[in-house]
């Protein structure tokens, strides 16, 4: 049994039922972020799923100097405070740099830690020292059991409130590959754990100047997911995913979400409802 740890009003971990990290990659104005934040609202709203808004004021790991990287942290936090007061919902963040942990965290419920940056020790304890929740992202060159050493550099701020958050795992060339066997383990950990649907259909730097991806099979990965036992979910949507200035090529447009979240939730309920199978001997 996972550690329950809560986010504003959400509690996340052992038998709760999934919540979702969801919104753009991307901010784009705050029109857009109030848009997306209200349409994400409706679509949670029919099984009374909990969410996290989620958008990045800056993308620092795109593949080219040519692509747009957001708004920047002060413009991204500003609409991101009014999205928060507005809906009434926690908000997330990425951070980059050990120096951003601060100001973020003064605006953000969670800061995520992204998947390339797991392993840089003074970002870690920045963000841990904050209070905040930390999202920190499995890097796609670890194993699932080397998390526990991630998630112990930020305990040891005196902050537990970590989620760990599978985005699958490099496999050749511009392909990324989930191994559902690294959630329970990393789930062995005691924190909360999260699948990111969306990140783990990407395709990296597979268009050349940009990241591609598969979108149609992120719906699969995240039932695959929840029939393991998961925490939560990250799901990436946009209005027009083909136009959308980042990973539009994985994220699930916005009007079917509500469809795919009310898959979810009843294949949740199902799972949490059965003890575990106990390990079998070999």
């Amino acid at each position: 049994m996972t550690k329950t740890i809560t986010i504003r009003d959400i509690p996340v971990g052992g038998k709760n039922p999934i919540f979702l990290i969801t919104g753009p990659c991307q901010l784009e104005s705050l029109d857009h972020a109030r848009m997306m934040a209200e349409k994400i609202a409706e679509a949670c709203a029919a099984t009374g799923t909990k969410f996290v808004f989620k958008a990045s004021y800056d993308k620092a790991n795109r593949s080219s100097i040519s692509t747009q990287r957001g708004l920047g942290m002060e413009e991204g936090l500003t609409i991101l405070s009014k999205i928060r007061d507005e809906f009434g919902v926690p908000v997330l963040t990425d951070v980059h740099d050990a120096a951003q942990c601060a100001p973020a965290g003064e605006v953000v419920d969670v800061i995520q830690i992204p998947a390339f940056l797991c392993r840089q020790t003074d970002l870690l304890l920045a963000a841990g020292k904050t209070g905040c929740a930390i999202n920190v992202k499995k890097g796609q060159f670890l194993a699932p059991w080397d998390m526990k050493n991630v998630a112990e550099k930020i305990a040891s701020t005196g902050n537990e409130n970590i989620m760990l958050c599978d985005r699958g795992t490099s496999f050749g060339y511009n392909t990324l590959v989930s191994d559902f066997r690294g959630l329970p383990i990393m789930g062995q950990t005691g924190y909360p754990v999260v699948f990111d649907a969306t990140h783990s259909v990407q395709q990296p730097g597979g268009q050349g100047t940009t990241s591609g991806g598969q979108r149609e099979f992120a719906p699969v990965l995240a039932r695959a997911a929840v029939a393991v036992g998961v925490s939560g979910l990250f799901i990436e949507t946009h209005e027009d995913p083909d136009n959308a200035p980042s990973d539009g090529p994985n994220m699930i447009p916005v009007d079917l979400m509500g469809k795919l979240i009310g898959q979810l939730r009843a294949l949740d309920d199902l799972t949490k409802s059965q003890d575990p199978v106990l390990p079998l001997s070999s």
